[in-house]
């Protein structure tokens, strides 16, 4: 019975974990789920790009970013490899009928660390990217994050931009230059 139990559980942890990898997806992106603390202080690169006119990023802050993104896109696909590589490996080691725990809790603790440095690689470029902006356009991404668009409040692509002088939808006067 316990043989049964321990093999049911671990191959819960391996469907798990090959869950996470597979819906992981390809590309980079910082989580944010609500209520984060790490993830409402940082700006997705995306959400940036989106709003690089209103935010008046300049050119050397978008070639700093694209760097960044694709150092970091190149990057974690290696990681993901790895990453796949040994969750696979755990799922053989969990089919077994008597699972040895010490080599289990081995090819664990490797899918632990491909997943912490996949974790620390989105961070680190979320880090670099906000550094590499001002202090006011930090504030007007805040500020946009929370203006409801076409898909309600968040990090959408907010209102249409408007010639300049002429008040948004929301009505507000446009800040910035042509």
């Amino acid at each position: 019975m316990k043989k049964t139990t321990g093999l049911l559980v671990g191959m819960m942890v391996a469907a798990f974990l090959l869950g996470v990898v597979l819906v992981s997806g390809q590309q980079p992106q910082p989580l944010q789920p609500p209520g984060d603390p790490i993830g409402e202080a940082m700006f997705p690169p995306e959400m940036i790009m989106q709003h690089q006119r209103e935010i008046v990023l300049t050119n050397e802050q978008k070639m700093f970013m694209r760097g960044e993104i694709q150092k970091t896109t190149t990057r974690f696909n290696e990681l993901q490899w790895q990453l796949q590589d040994a969750v696979e490996a755990l799922s053989e080691i969990m089919k077994s009928s008597s699972v040895n725990e010490q080599q289990a809790l081995a090819q664990l603790d490797k899918v632990l660390d491909a997943e912490r440095e996949i974790k620390h690689l989105h961070i680190g470029m979320a880090i670099r990217i906000k550094n590499n902006l001002t202090p006011e356009q930090q504030t007007r991404l805040r500020a946009m994050r929370h203006m409801p668009g076409p898909g309600g409040p968040g990090p959408g692509p907010g209102p249409a931009p408007q010639p300049y002088g002429q008040p948004r939808p929301d009505g507000q006067p446009q800040t910035n230059e042509p």
